[in-house]
């Protein structure tokens, strides 16, 4: 065996474990995100696109009911609680899910005697919104146990739990879609799906609460209102990122469009899942650096997850046309066009996070806001004027022009933090992040430029191949470098 991959494999075996769980959160996602993908073909065929679409829609609510029903809690003030909180981490999970309870039944009371009406706005019946409801406050109590278990590195239950939700939603998924009727395949998908995840964050509530014994505690509740509640309009603004575009395209171009526009998104953005498993680690380990002055050493770190995230998003855009049509069928084939744009949007959101994270270790979440809206209603406007008018792939390039506004704002935000809190800008190398942004978005272009000319596209894609394989050894060290460091 080679030498080299023996020192790599000794290197490995001597991690620490909070490099063990950054691996192991990463490899889990990989599988989860995998399962998901694997199973789409079988979903995109046995139900039309309009049956399909009805799942997309349903997702494109979550954002905001997670926003209406929890304030995005097991979010934004979350990681800075764990190090205030650290002797009473328990107790402040089990509290925050107090106040989501509150937040459900002010919800619940304000929607039940006007049910037409909501069910108007969002375009579902009475059944799928209750889901909906229930699925969000299930869905908080576990992202608060498991953002724990992340912060103190106990990867094996968040693991296993992980695995277990995505391999039983599926089964229960699909299950349903096939013993259902022809005309309701697509409330079956969502129903299955729901079902696991209520009856699985049910028990996680009864869990933490136990654990935890409190459901209100005065100074958790008041800390994390005042830190989430003026993030409410940065997290509205990052539902419309994420979700309008659908919305919008099932307005005016119906849920046929929407469906192919969802399955485009979905494979673009399908990488986020290694992106918030290395963010997950990486986030308490640069707030304890930030802590002991260190925040320099992070410069090489968050470049080099920069650079593995737009080598991996590249290889996506490179497989582009061939992912589509074997995951979802020749119908989805226009897909391929809103790939690319959407892509180059996923390291956009990286850059815009590591501005947010100096923004969040301080407190200072006032200007966040301006920045997250601006870029908002700049989306809403692009997508009102170029959807019906061009077509509804001109939704992509909206979303990749209000990425690029979005992480312009949030870095000059994050300038005037660090000026205020004395925070060294060295912490981050801009200048190499604006270079590789600028070869990466050529490079995704030219791809897509050569998606008709498949011959000359895989010629290139060997080439790259065969590239790897000689610089194998640099490539598993850094990777694995990057990793130990983060």
């Amino acid at each position: 065996m080679d030498i080299s991959i023996k020192k790599l494999r000794s290197k490995s075996n001597s991690m620490s474990q909070e490099a063990k769980a950054s691996v192991a959160y990463t490899i889990c996602s990989v599988l989860q995100k995998c399962l998901s993908i694997i199973t789409m073909p079988l979903f995109t065929r046995l139900m039309s696109t309009e049956q399909y679409g009805e799942m997309t829609v349903y997702t494109s609510w979550t954002g905001l009911f997670s926003i209406i029903l929890t304030f995005n809690l097991a979010y934004g003030s979350f990681s800075p609680a764990m190090l205030k909180f650290e002797k009473d981490r328990e107790g402040y999970v089990s509290s925050i899910q107090g106040i989501c309870i509150v937040l459900t039944c002010i919800f619940v009371a304000i929607y039940l005697p006007f049910t037409s009406l909501w069910n108007g706005l969002f375009k579902m019946s009475t059944l799928l919104v209750i889901l909906l409801i229930f699925e969000t406050f299930a869905a908080n109590s576990i992202n608060l146990w498991s953002g724990l278990r992340r912060f103190e590195y106990v990867y094996k239950p968040v693991v296993a739990l992980t695995l277990a939700m995505s391999i039983g939603s599926t089964v229960v998924s699909v299950l349903a879609v096939l013993m259902s009727e022809e005309t309701k395949k697509g409330s079956a998908r969502i129903i299955g799906h729901a079902a696991v995840w209520i009856a699985i964050g049910l028990v996680i509530f009864i869990y933490s609460t136990v654990k935890g014994k409190k459901l209100f505690n005065k100074e958790y509740w008041s800390y994390a209102l005042k830190f989430n509640v003026p993030l409410l309009a940065y997290y509205l603004s990052q539902m419309i990122f994420n979700q309008s575009d659908r919305i919008m395209i099932d307005h005016y171009c119906g849920k046929g469009k929407a469906a192919i526009y969802g399955v485009a998104y979905t494979l673009a953005i399908m990488l986020t899942f290694v992106l918030n498993a290395i963010n997950n680690s990486y986030v308490p380990w640069f707030y304890k650096k930030i802590k002991l002055g260190k925040e320099e050493e992070n410069a090489k770190v968050s470049l080099g997850i920069a650079g593995i995230m737009a080598v991996l998003i590249l290889s996506l855009v490179m497989v582009a046309p061939e992912v589509i049509r074997v995951m979802a069928g020749k119908e989805y084939l226009e897909a391929k066009w809103i790939i690319p744009p959407v892509a180059i949007s996923l390291l956009l959101l990286f850059y815009a996070q590591l501005f947010i994270n100096v923004q969040f270790y301080y407190e200072k979440k006032g200007k966040l806001v301006y920045a997250s809206v601006g870029a908002a209603v700049i989306n809403i406007i692009l997508n009102a004027l170029l959807i019906p008018s061009v077509s509804y792939i001109a939704a992509g390039y909206t979303t990749l022009v209000s990425y690029i506004i979005f992480a312009v704002m949030n870095y000059f935000t994050m300038k005037s933090v660090a000026k205020e809190e004395n925070f060294s800008l060295k912490a981050l190398n801009i200048k190499g992040l604006i270079l590789l942004f600028i070869v990466f978005s050529g490079l995704c272009f030219a791809i897509m430029a050569l998606y008709d000319f498949i011959i000359i596209r895989y010629a290139v894609i060997a080439v790259c191949g065969i590239i790897c394989i000689i610089k194998r050894r640099q490539v598993i060290a850094f990777v694995m470098k990057t990793i130990k460091h983060s």
